[in-house]
């Protein structure tokens, strides 16, 4: 039986070069750690673990998202990764760490990258854009241990854990070699992570994703572009609300104005007492 996959959301940094917070930004009507969240939930079965830095203000989170803790902030990533950890416990075998700046990850990269790790390894690698990613990698539930030593040592750099690691490396080939990440992600956007300013605007500046939405009375399916739930409902020229149901593509019923969507989304909407029917997950 496969094991239960899980997601940790680094959302602690100090966000030193972004300037402000980048949990609370703005992205298209959402905000980065809501759609982040959103996104690696609709990829894994396990729970989806925000990680933040003791006090810290977050955006409204959809529930089933849990939150974790730093112990001590300014620690760097694995101190994060550990919070994570200790909060999923025994509930996945696997986890994929992403953190807060990945607007444009998309479902279908995580759970390539996730399923790509093998019986014999730690870590599935994502190495694109030139460099190994080690915050958009699966991990083992199991290396808590090893974790949490090298953070006692301060030991803290990334590098020192991989070290340690039986790593499966996933070049570009490897990650385009599932046919959905090739089609929908063919520039590997999953792994772009926005630092500063300047990298946000140009990101956020993107057309929003395009979609397909139907309406189950009547009318051919249409492609529009929509970022969220709310506004795929006001390109289709509908109300959210008790009156409307919308169904997400092998995903299911949604009805969070902020739910994120992604390239490729089909995204069926009914009236009251209508039934709309999902179709099957490709």
């Amino acid at each position: 039986m496969r094991e239960a996959v899980a997601g940790i959301v680094l959302a602690g940094g100090r966000s030193q070069r972004m300037g402000s917070s980048k949990a609370l930004l703005e992205w298209h009507g959402s905000t980065l750690l809501r759609r982040v969240a959103g996104l690696v939930g609709r990829a894994v079965d396990g729970p989806v673990v925000v990680v933040r830095a003791a006090g810290q203000e977050l955006p409204q989170l959809p529930p089933g998202i849990e939150v974790a803790d730093d112990a001590r902030a300014g620690r760097g990533p694995l101190q994060g990764i550990a919070a994570g950890l200790a909060r999923v416990g025994d509930r996945a075998g696997v986890v994929y760490v992403c953190g807060v700046d990945t607007p444009l990850v998309h479902p279908l990269f995580v759970r390539h990258v996730t399923r790509s790790l093998g019986p014999d390894d730690d870590v599935a690698l994502p190495c694109a854009h030139g460099f190994g990613q080690p915050l958009a990698a699966a991990y083992r539930t199991a290396i808590a241990a090893r974790l949490d030593a090298l953070i006692a040592a301060d030991r803290l750099a990334t590098g020192s854990l991989l070290a340690g690691l039986r790593v499966r490396e996933l070049d570009a080939a490897a990650l385009l070699a599932d046919p959905g990440v090739a089609a929908l992600d063919a520039a590997l956007d999953s792994l772009l992570n926005l630092n500063e300013p300047g990298q946000y605007e140009a990101a956020r500046a993107r057309p929003a994703p395009r979609i397909v939405v139907r309406m189950q009375a009547a009318g051919p399916p249409r492609a529009i572009r929509a970022a969220t739930l709310a506004a795929a409902a006001a390109a289709a020229g509908v109300m959210l609300g008790p009156q409307l149901a919308a169904v997400l593509d092998g995903h299911g019923a949604i009805d969070d104005p902020q739910e994120p969507l992604v390239a490729g989304d089909e995204l069926t909407f009914a009236q009251a007492g209508e039934r709309p029917a999902a179709r099957a997950a490709s």
